[in-house]
């Protein structure tokens, strides 16, 4: 079986008044089409944790003190090609220091056929 690998699914973490800047930030930049619809995406509500060492500089909670944050875990496709954008492009309007982002490549269904 050969498998190429065209699209990635694309996951991070948001705080919730922050959703909708991302979201739009990385389907600008081309993540979420699905065939003929754009602007495709999923979230699921998240409690994330941290723990901020001395040098970090959060954007929510305090330095050596654990941190309990409401956030919704963003998901959408990409196609590989514009990775590299979408990521820019998240990272210009995440308003996390260090945002948690996942990077899963996808197999196409037709693979399997």
């Amino acid at each position: 079986m050969n498998i190429n690998i065209d699209q990635v699914k694309i996951f991070v973490t948001v705080p919730l008044k922050n959703v909708d800047e991302v979201r739009n930030a990385m389907c600008k930049a081309g993540a979420g089409i699905i065939g003929n619809y754009s602007f495709c995406s999923t979230s699921t509500k998240s409690i994330g944790t941290f723990l901020p060492n001395d040098n970090a500089n959060p954007y929510i909670g305090t330095n050596n003190q654990l941190e309990f944050v409401e956030e919704e875990k963003l998901e959408v496709v990409c196609d590989i090609k514009l990775v590299k954008k979408v990521i820019s492009e998240l990272r210009k309007v995440h308003p996390y220091e260090e945002p948690a982002i996942d990077i899963i490549p996808l197999i196409d269904e037709k693979t399997f056929y």
